[in-house]
């Protein structure tokens, strides 16, 4: 027994083909959905402010630094003091890119006032409740070239080497 194509479906399936590679660009054509891309910027039509400079500080003094070695490379931990409690925002900003000079990478150690109406700002205390530490993360391709690393504050700065 022969089994004998059936010329509508065939026909049809044709012709539906042809209908649809005639819609080109259209929204009909299942080949345009999801092509048309639309990038839009988060950024203020004003544009952002100009900051050219962290408007936090030097901290006062550098107390401790220490680096810790981890599976990715290393991490900077330095400690300073600041002159009263109540000093936030802490970090440790890397000079000349974040990239070493001469074997040399070099921190700046940073921190931001405190509010001046608190009573914080005003208090000295004890010199541990002023105690204030940062850290940064540098990676094993990174750390290959660094040989010294120095944090910097206001009065002092500490190093240590390989």
């Amino acid at each position: 027994m022969f089994l004998r194509a059936r010329p509508a479906p065939v026909a049809l399936s044709l012709a539906l083909a042809l209908a649809l590679a005639g819609c080109g660009q259209s929204k009909l054509n299942p080949w345009n959905w999801f092509k048309h891309e639309q990038v839009m910027t988060l950024a203020p039509k004003e544009g952002y402010p100009d900051v050219k400079e962290d408007p936090r500080e030097l901290i006062a003094q550098v107390t401790a630094l220490e680096v810790n070695p981890t599976q990715g490379g290393a991490i900077v931990a330095a400690t300073g003091q600041t002159p009263t409690q109540g000093w936030w925002g802490a970090k440790l900003l890397a000079e000349n890119d974040g990239k070493p000079v001469e074997g040399v990478m070099t921190y700046r150690f940073v921190v931001a006032w405190p509010d001046p109406k608190s009573p914080a700002a005003s208090r000295v205390s004890t010199p541990q409740s002023r105690d204030v530490t940062a850290a940064a993360f540098i990676d094993n391709v990174m750390l290959a070239e660094v040989t010294k690393i120095v944090v910097i504050g206001a009065d002092n700065q500490r190093s240590i080497s390989r």
